[in-house]
């Protein structure tokens, strides 16, 4: 399914024109670190397209860090009914670089970071028990599967894992919420 897109700098004046809403489906703490200020924070794992809120008629924008996110969102989006969703081309990385107002808040090392090094670690940690006893590696050997699956499924587990730890899930102490 192809997802209509969006440049940061379209949106921007889409937004001083009044009425845009825009989901960040980033984890809370990507979200709290920076974000566009008429944002709302809604997880992609958390997405539930009926508790939105929001009209299926009305124009939906949704924002992740680089777009990658964002695309699945507005996939799950469609597919419950929603007629007019948008992903923002570049994600929160693109509107900065576009000068779209955004709130910074304490910094986070983001989701992809966190997934190297996870993967980075069980690797080498797999590779050196090896050396203690062969069937240790296995773990590089499953997190290397997992890596291609990964790559091939555009789905990432450890990802997904991640980010529901608690470190990722703290929420954000004052977050603006979209007007529709």
């Amino acid at each position: 399914m192809s997802v209509p897109t969006i440049t940061a700098a379209r949106l921007s004046e889409l937004a001083q024109a009044g009425g845009a809403v825009l989901i960040d489906v980033r984890t809370p703490a990507e979200f709290e670190e920076v974000h566009v200020t008429f944002a709302r924070n809604v997880p992609l794992d958390e997405l539930d397209p009926k508790a939105l809120g929001v009209d299926p008629g009305a124009p939906v924008f949704v924002v992740c860090q680089k777009g990658g996110r964002g695309a699945k969102a507005c996939e799950k989006l469609l597919a419950a009914g929603f007629a007019n969703v948008t992903n923002v081309e570049g994600g929160t990385l693109a509107c900065v670089e576009a000068g779209v107002p955004v709130v910074r808040g304490r910094k986070a090392i983001s989701l992809e970071r966190q997934v190297r090094i996870a993967a980075g670690s069980l690797v080498l940690l797999g590779t050196a028990l090896s050396f203690v006893h062969p069937a240790f590696v296995g773990i590089a050997a499953f997190v290397g599967a997992g890596l291609v699956f990964a790559g091939v499924t555009d789905t990432c587990g450890m990802g997904m894992l991640l980010a529901r730890m608690p470190w990722n899930r703290r929420k954000p102490e004052a977050c603006a919420v979209a007007k529709g």
